[in-house]
């Protein structure tokens, strides 16, 4: 039996495709069994569809509350027997109530190297616009187990990016995506549900 994985998104689910194009390869022992979005016009509903994966959006608006997001969210989960939960591109920070009740089964990728330029408001073109202000000279993308604190979780994978002469923060974003993030959560994703079935 596959671990059950949960994708949540809010945009276009680049990650989310490489996590698809990863299922049977680098990503065998789980399966994408269901997309979440809380954006209705998420790109990402599209992907999954094409692939044939369940979807579901929960809009916080509709709920009231972030409280009852989270518990709609849950019900979701529940509902499609969800073990592990990737967040790529979730522009939505879950709480404590949310997070302490799948610990070390929730990933999210973030593009730079933890602790380097993440945390709250730390997200999309900003990471790189930071890293080219700051000057560093490597970058990368790091795929971290998720708790309360925005980025704040542990270190399961991270792989560095260089930067090159003339990078603009879109550059350098499609770089680290293309280098580190697209490879390194499918496996990262790997890890995890392969470690659940021992």
């Amino acid at each position: 039996m596959k671990t059950k994985i949960a994708v949540l998104v809010s945009g276009g689910g680049t990650n989310l495709q490489a996590l698809i194009d990863a299922q049977g390869s680098v990503l065998t022992s789980g399966e994408i069994a269901l997309v979440v979005a809380n954006n209705r016009d998420a790109y990402a509903l599209e992907r999954a569809k094409k692939a044939g994966i369940p979807t579901a959006v929960v809009l916080k608006k509709e709920c009231g509350s972030q409280e009852a997001f989270e518990e709609k969210l849950k019900e979701v989960l529940t509902e499609y027997g969800i073990e592990v939960i990737i967040l790529a591109g979730f522009m939505t920070i879950l709480t404590e109530q949310f997070t302490s009740c799948y610990p070390k089964r929730i990933l999210n990728v973030h593009p730079s190297l933890i602790p380097s330029f993440c945390g709250e408001g730390f997200y999309g073109l900003r990471v790189h616009e930071e890293a080219l202000k700051y000057g560093v000279k490597v970058t990368g993308a790091t795929v971290h187990f998720v708790n309360e604190i925005p980025d704040g979780g542990e270190i399961i994978a991270q792989k560095a990016v260089y930067i090159e002469p003339g990078d603009t923060p879109e550059t350098l974003q499609r770089r680290v995506m293309e280098q580190a993030e697209w490879i390194l959560l499918p496996q990262a994703a790997e890890t995890v549900c392969a470690g659940l079935q021992q």
